[in-house]
């Protein structure tokens, strides 16, 4: 099956796709994100005592300007007023590994998909800035779409 891409012009040069004729829906995307990291320093993270202070609250806070901010960093991204980020963070001892999940929501003629990685993955790289001097050999790993729903090309659902 062929299929063109929405960001290439007739010419072949790279352009902004124009959404103006779209009708506005409710859209929402959810993406993860994870940081590997040894027990040790996600107990110092849990137990408050790592001394840059809540490295969870920065990470959050992070991610959620990074989602306002993607148009700025991804080349073609449309400004968008989302209406709504949030970004959880949970340490899974067992694993040894903190997870990143972020919610972006908004009523418009584009899609959040975008938003919702960028802020997993912004939320995750502070994560790994802030402990980055108790533990250096710490991995970003497996930053994806989880869902996203509205828009023409429907609803997207990943596998496990």
């Amino acid at each position: 099956m062929s299929q063109s891409f929405s960001h290439i012009n007739s010419h072949g040069d790279a352009h902004m796709v124009d959404v103006s004729n779209k009708p506005i829906t409710m859209r929402e995307a959810r993406a993860e994100s994870f940081v590997l990291m040894n027990t040790e320093t996600i107990n110092m993270i849990i137990e408050g005592k790592h001394y840059k202070g809540d490295v969870f609250a920065t990470a959050r806070i992070a991610g959620i300007q990074a989602a306002k901010k993607t148009w700025e960093l991804i080349p073609l991204c449309h400004p968008l007023l989302l209406s709504k980020i949030e970004v959880n963070i949970d340490a899974d001892l067992v694993n040894q590994r903190v997870r990143i999940e972020s919610i972006c929501r908004l009523n418009g003629q584009t899609g959040v998909e975008m938003e919702a990685m960028v802020a997993s993955s912004v939320a995750a790289l502070t994560i790994y800035d802030m402990c980055k001097a108790v533990q250096k050999d710490m991995v970003i790993t497996q930053v994806r779409l989880l869902n996203k729903t509205g828009g023409k090309s429907g609803d997207f659902r990943a596998n496990n």
